[in-house]
């Protein structure tokens, strides 16, 4: 068994203004389940991302868990808040170079100790095992997506970057969002879990991200990585914006021992 350590952070980076948003949220009609939401605005301000948070509280509110945990459910969920959000953001009267447009992280920890997560765009999830490194999002389940829906050659699949046409993103208006999906069942203590935005990711190895997690407290753990980045980034860096979820395992009970005096028989 284990208890969950978890709390959030931004830096404002070398920006003029907060893009990302970041929350952790419980589900009133769901107990045990918690809602991790990371989204970075990366196009018009943070209206894309305002927009993932509002939503997101929106869904999770009115989740209902049923009697045993279904993992399909939870991935629906996250489907229905990506597009539900795409479609809001596709629906915005602003055009051109201000179209709102964002990332998404979500993670859904479940009380029968398991994980889902979505996610869209650059922004990552990472899962720690201690100071070791288990996973993390990448480009690579989009990358093979281009090259199997849109038969696009290796070389201009992974420039999609570079191409508003290919951009993954909630809020494209020349095409839906591709959201790669991950579950991780049985969890346990010692386990951990980071979102955060490619103002925080870009300036790490992933082992260093680890170990900075395992050895803190996630406000602790939190601090310094912002620090460093921003010492990292000499004064051209992003919004750093991160959330930690630590599985920290319960104290023992403690023992009660009974002292009896015994009589030396005479």
């Amino acid at each position: 068994m284990y208890k969950i350590e978890a709390g959030t952070a931004q830096h404002l980076g070398s920006r003029p203004q907060q893009n990302d948003r970041v929350a952790l949220f419980t589900a009133p009609k769901a107990p045990g389940y918690v809602l991790a939401v990371l989204a970075d605005g990366i196009s018009g301000g943070a209206t894309g991302s305002e927009q993932v948070l509002h939503t997101a509280k929106q869904l999770f509110d009115e989740y209902r868990a049923s009697e045993v945990v279904s993992l399909p459910r939870l991935e629906e969920l996250v489907r229905e808040i990506a597009h539900d959000v795409h479609e809001i953001l596709v629906m915005d009267p602003r055009t051109g170079a201000s179209e709102p447009l964002s990332t998404m992280v979500l993670m859904v920890l479940t009380p029968e100790r398991q994980a889902v997560w979505g996610v869209v765009g650059d922004s990552r999830l990472y899962r720690f095992d201690n100071k070791e490194c288990l996973a993390r999002s990448s480009d690579a389940d989009y990358v093979a997506h281009l090259m199997e829906h849109d038969k696009l050659p290796e070389e201009a699949a992974r420039k999609h970057r570079q191409a508003k046409l290919l951009t993954n993103a909630l809020g494209n208006k020349n095409r839906a969002p591709f959201v790669s999906f991950g579950v991780q069942e049985d969890l346990k203590a010692g386990q951990a879990f980071l979102l955060c935005s490619d103002g925080l990711w870009s300036y790490f190895a992933d082992v260093e991200l680890a170990t900075a997690v395992a050895k803190k407290s996630p406000r602790e753990a939190a601090e310094i990585l912002i620090n460093k980045a921003r010492e990292r980034a000499q004064g051209k860096g992003d919004n750093c914006s991160m959330a930690i979820i630590k599985l920290v395992a319960l104290p023992k009970e403690p023992v009660n021992y009974t002292v009896q005096k015994m009589r030396k028989a005479v």
